[in-house]
C-alpha cells in the first residue's frame, strides 16, 4: 500500500495541519462560486453549490466513519452523535470558522447553532439575496444530504437562521443561526441527488488508504463520546495521517461533483476547463498561503517543494503519484505519472506542461519570484522543478478573488476538548 506523505511531518505539525486543510477546503467555494456567478449568474451558482456538495458529503462522511470507527454497526442506521461527529470532520464545517456548538437530547433528537459562521461573514456584505441563498437555498436540502449519510430519516431544521436584523442586539444576532436535527421513523427516506451515483464510482469514493496503527501513542478513532471541540493534538500521528488523507479525498470528491454540475450547465470543454482551473488557482493559492503560514515552511525553493508535497494538488499519494520526497534534494525534479487522480479527472489532470498556473500559485505564496518549470517525462508523465525568477510575478487574480474570503487570516484559537453529554 502506498505510503502516505503526510507521515512524514510530526504529530505536532499534522495537529497543526488537519484544520487547514479542514478549512482549506471551504475555500474551495469561495473561490470556485465567484467564477460560476461570473459565467452564469446567481441563480445558477445556487444550483451549482447545491449539486456540488450533496453529491460529495454523502460519501466523504461514511469513509470518515469507517475511518475513525464511528460508523453505525448498522449501516444507515446511526444517531445524531454520528452525525455531529460527522460534521466536526467535515471540509463544510472547518472548526471554530464554522463554529458549531451541540446539544443532544437523545440519540434521535438534538440540536446545534452556529457561534461564528465564516461563509456567513463572507456574504452578508454582498447583501441579503446572497445570506438567503446561502442559508436557505443551499442549506436546506445540503444539510439534509450530510446527514443522510448517518440516517435516511434524519431532517435538519432551522430554529432561527440569516438574514439577521441590522440591530446587533435583537434575537437573531447571536448565535448566527441554530437547528433541530432529529431522526423519526415517519419521515420520507431522503433520497440522494443523480449526480451522487456518478460519484459514488469514482476512483476517490473507493480508494483504500493504510489503516490507523491501534498501537500508536494517542488516540486511534473518535468512537468514544462526542467532543464540544476536537483536540486533534490529542489524536495518534497514525490517525492523524489518516484525517489528512481523508480530508484531501474529501476536497477532490467535492471539486469532481463541483465539475458534474459546471459540465451540465457549460457551452464547451474549454469554458468547463476554465472555471475549473479558476476555481484550482484560487483555492490552492490561499491554502497555501495558511498552510505555509501554520507550519512556518522557509520561503525558498526547499519550503517550496515542502509545501508542495504536502498540498492537497498532490495529495494523497496513493490517489496522486508524484515523487516528492520531503527530504530530497530541493532542486530535484518532481515526476507526476498518471494515477487514479487522472483516472477521476481530478486537480491534477488539469496541469502539465500545458497549464502551470495553479502549481504556481502554490509556490509564489512563499516568495512571487520562484515558479515552476513543467516538461514531458515519458507517456503520461511529466515533471516539474522549482525555479527563482529575477522578476516577481503578479498575484494571480484568481488567488486576489479568493482573498476576499474572512478565511484567509481567520486564526484558530486554543480550546478545551470536553465531552457532551445529553441534556
Amino acid at each position: 500500500m502506498t505510503p502516505s506523505r503526510y507521515a512524514e511531518l510530526s504529530r505536532a505539525d499534522l495537529a497543526v495541519l488537519v484544520p487547514e486543510l479542514l478549512l482549506m477546503g471551504q475555500l474551495i467555494d469561495r473561490s470556485g462560486m465567484a467564477w460560476c456567478i461570473s459565467e452564469f449568474g446567481r441563480e445558477e451558482m445556487l444550483q451549482v453549490a447545491i449539486e456540488e456538495w450533496a453529491a460529495a458529503s454523502p460519501i466523504y462522511t461514511r469513509r470518515m466513519q469507517r475511518a475513525l470507527g464511528y460508523a453505525p454497526a448498522v449501516p444507515g442506521q446511526g444517531d445524531v452523535v454520528t452525525i455531529f461527529k460527522g460534521l466536526q470532520l467535515d471540509i463544510g464545517a472547518p472548526p471554530q470558522f464554522m463554529d458549531f456548538r451541540y446539544t443532544v437530547h437523545d440519540p434521535r433528537n438534538g440540536e446545534f447553532r452556529l457561534d461564528h459562521c465564516g461563509a456567513l461573514m463572507d456574504v452578508e456584505p454582498m447583501g441579503t439575496d446572497y445570506v438567503k441563498g446561502m442559508c436557505h437555498d443551499i442549506e436546506d436540502p445540503t444539510f439534509d444530504a450530510t446527514a443522510i449519510a448517518s440516517h435516511p430519516k434524519a431532517q435538519v431544521r432551522p430554529i432561527h437562521r440569516p438574514p439577521r436584523s441590522p440591530d446587533a442586539q435583537a434575537a437573531d444576532s447571536r448565535p448566527h443561526c441554530a437547528w433541530t436535527v432529529i431522526i423519526d421513523d415517519s419521515y420520507p427516506d431522503a433520497q440522494g441527488i443523480p449526480a451522487l451515483a456518478v460519484n459514488e464510482r469514482t476512483r476517490a469514493a473507493s480508494l483504500e488508504l493504510a489503516p490507523i496503527d491501534p498501537a500508536d501513542e494517542g488516540a486511534g478513532d473518535y468512537a468514544g463520546p462526542l467532543l464540544g471541540d476536537l483536540d486533534f493534538s490529542a489524536f495518534s500521528h497514525s490517525a492523524l495521517v489518516r484525517i489528512a488523507d481523508e480530508v484531501c479525498l474529501q476536497m477532490h470528491l467535492l471539486d469532481r461533483a463541483f465539475a458534474i454540475a459546471v459540465e451540465s450547465r457549460s457551452e464547451s470543454t474549454e469554458q468547463l476547463t476554465r472555471i475549473r482551473r479558476q476555481q484550482l488557482t484560487g483555492a490552492a493559492g490561499v491554502g497555501a498561503l495558511r498552510i505555509a503560514r501554520a507550519l512556518g515552511i522557509s520561503r525558498d525553493e526547499e519550503g517550496a517543494r515542502r509545501l508542495l508535497a504536502i498540498h492537497p494538488l498532490l495529495n494523497p499519494a496513493a490517489y496522486v503519484d508524484a515523487d516528492l520526497d520531503l527530504a530530497a534534494d530541493p532542486a530535484a525534479e518532481i515526476v507526476v505519472r498518471r494515477s487514479p487522480a487522472h483516472d477521476d479527472g481530478a486537480w491534477i489532470s488539469l496541469c502539465g506542461p500545458g497549464w502551470t498556473q495553479a502549481l504556481a500559485a502554490v509556490v509564489q505564496v512563499l516568495d512571487p519570484h520562484l515558479d515552476v518549470e513543467v516538461t514531458p517525462a515519458g507517456d503520461d508523465a511529466w515533471s516539474l522543478v522549482v525555479v527563482r525568477r529575477d522578476q516577481p510575478a503578479p498575484e494571480a487574480k484568481e488567488v486576489t478573488v479568493t482573498k476576499f474570503s474572512t478565511g484567509t487570516d481567520f486564526t484558530f484559537q486554543p480550546r478545551t476538548s470536553l465531552p457532551i453529554t445529553p441534556v
